[in-house]
């Protein structure tokens, strides 16, 4: 059976996105550089255009949560450590010891680390949400500027709703 590939590039706060979805799921989101935004296959994939939907309202503050068919390829175990990522609540941090301990792996922060370095849907699957043990940010396939900007938008969506405050 023949998989159909299709991808489209979007511009976000931390850059361009190429988002890439094969055969019904989201498979992939690639910080894409300079590459500026493109419609690429948008009108011809249901899941890309949910995926632009759902990423639009996270940036604009209005969605903390995806919920959008995803197949990250990889191992039992980095998928296992990838749908715990999923279970960060938005605008807060674990660290790699946290995040271990909750797959129920205590002594294995140091896979944990490497599995969420190959996480291939970032932001969707917020690997941004982990820290180094003292809360320094370690780490992040996109750059650690990328990263900052990405916890700073949710901890400020979070500020405003825990407080009623307006963006």
């Amino acid at each position: 059976m023949t998989s159909t590939q299709h991808t489209c590039t979007i511009d976000s706060p931390v850059g361009p996105l190429e988002l890439v979805a094969v055969d019904g799921a989201l498979t992939e989101i690639h910080f894409a550089g300079t590459a500026p935004a493109t419609q690429g296959d948008l009108d011809s994939d249901p899941v890309l255009r949910e995926a632009v939907d759902q990423l639009t309202a996270y940036f604009g503050g209005v969605r903390t949560e995806f919920d959008l068919p995803l197949d990250g390829r990889g191992s039992e175990f980095q998928k296992r450590v990838w749908q715990a990522l999923t279970e960060v609540p938005y605008g807060e941090t674990w660290s790699y010891a946290q995040l271990a301990r909750h797959i129920g792996s205590p002594t294995a922060s140091r896979a944990v680390g490497a599995a969420n370095g190959q996480n291939p849907l970032p932001v969707v699957v917020p690997c941004h949400r982990v820290v180094g043990t003292n809360g320094t940010l370690v780490g992040y396939g996109g750059g650690l500027d990328r990263k900052r900007v990405l916890l700073e938008l949710e901890a400020k969506v979070r500020l405003n709703r825990d407080f009623g405050a307006t963006l």
